[in-house]
């Protein structure tokens, strides 16, 4: 699919590329999701506690980071198919047997290993990279952005199924049937195993990628990409609070369970805008400004919150403006990972970067059911919230983007 005889086939070879990747993000990204709302029955069922049953929501944050620099490595070396198929398996596990985990050992293994670890495989890392291999650099945020708005229509459909499941059949059934759902991701790790990154993109500025542990040392000594990191990991305690403890927050305003899943549905319904507007704006505008304007308006939106009343349709206007920001960072932090180091390496640079968003993402779900535990209330993690996106917004303006051409990464 990397070589079309003539212009018509490729461009249904990229929306077939395209549309597979953004599928499979809905389906793991949509599950994932929409475990919120499965964290009061898990503690009911269990007697963990909040905290307890947080800390593996947490793990789980943590882990889907980790896999991804590895994951990246293996799929820039050897091609994504292998990887997003056992990805999409694992979180079709994990998800399954979650509702026979009674410990919190079991919780972490079933959510925190083996969901979020085959989350983490079929994850944003291995799909950006693999379609910005195939296409011109010049639409790379658009791709981006349509493959970031998959996993928030996945977000927007999940959610208000997982909920009407939950009255329907049960919170157990309904996790199990979620994971069942996982499994049609499958048939498209056979439309993304192409070539490997060594066989190169499909443009005529193709270059020869240097080895993975230098592309990482040579990132790793780049201020820029350093920044870029520090940002993302403040996206990821955003977006991982959010994800964890919004239904939680909703339900201690005293409004019913329906007003929880149809809010991280509407933040999945406008993600899908902020993504799409997103990947069209990082080829117009420089893509640190985008992001510094991101964090800023979330520092906005949250404090707006807290002074608003807390009625179910603030709850609804709140989730859709955080869907506009929600995951419409990742189209231009991986625009920028792409434009420093080019794309020979990007899954694996760009899985680090994932990386520190789920250290943060951690920290998120962990510290928030901790404080609601201590003081009764999310208001402690809303002003952190607020304080972690303004040092964001600042974070970012300092960062270079003018691409760094070193002597390992001359064109071959």
């Amino acid at each position: 699919m990397n070589n079309p005889s003539n212009p018509a086939s490729r461009q249904v070879a990229v929306w077939l590329v395209l549309l597979a990747a953004a599928g499979t993000f809905a389906l793991t990204m949509g599950t994932r999701q929409t475990m919120g709302l499965f964290l009061s029955p898990l503690n009911t069922a269990t007697g963990l506690g909040i905290g307890s049953i947080s800390l593996a929501f947490a793990f789980g944050q943590l882990w889907w980071g980790l896999t991804q620099p590895f994951a990246g490595a293996f799929a820039d070396k050897f091609g994504a198919g292998r990887v997003l198929f056992a990805g999409a398996l694992l979180v079709a596990l994990g998800t399954f047997i979650t509702p026979y985990m009674q410990s919190t050992l079991g919780l972490v293994i079933a959510i925190g290993v083996l969901s979020a670890g085959g989350a983490g495989m079929a994850g944003p890392a291995v799909l950006m990279a693999t379609a910005s291999r195939m296409i011109p650099a010049e639409k790379r945020g658009m791709a981006t952005g349509i493959i970031n708005a998959g996993g928030s229509f996945g977000q927007f459909i999940m959610a208000p199924i997982a909920g009407a499941l939950m009255v329907a059949a049960g919170w157990m059934n309904a996790m199990q049937i979620l994971g069942l759902i996982v499994l049609l991701a499958l048939p498209a790790a056979f439309l993304l195993s192409g070539a490997p990154a060594t066989a190169g993109p499909a443009t005529a500025a193709a270059q020869k990628p240097i080895g993975t542990r230098e592309a990482i040392r040579t990132a790793l000594r780049t201020p820029s990409y350093l920044m870029l990191a520090a940002g993302f990991f403040v996206c990821g305690f955003h977006v991982a609070f959010l994800a964890t403890h919004l239904p939680g927050v909703i339900a201690s305003c005293g409004l019913p369970l329906q007003f929880g899943a149809w809010s991280l549905a509407m933040i999945g319904l406008f993600n899908i805008i902020g993504s799409i507007a997103m990947g069209w704006a990082v080829g117009r505008w420089r893509m640190k400004s985008l992001l510094s304007l991101v964090y800023a308006a979330r520092a906005l939106a949250v404090i707006a919150f807290l002074l608003a009343p807390k009625t179910g349709t603030v709850m609804l206007l709140f989730a859709a403006v955080m869907g506009l920001t929600f995951l419409s960072t990742v189209p231009p932090t991986a625009g920028l990972v792409a434009k420093l180091f080019g794309v020979g390496n990007m899954a694996t640079l760009f899985g680090i970067v994932m990386l520190t968003h789920q250290v943060g993402g951690f920290l998120g779900a962990w510290m928030g059911g901790k404080v609601f535990e201590a003081t009764g209330s999310y208001d402690w993690m809303w002003y952190i919230d607020i304080m972690l996106a303004v040092g964001a917004a600042l974070v970012h303006l300092p960062i270079r983007e003018a691409k760094l051409v070193r002597p390992a990464m001359v064109p071959a």
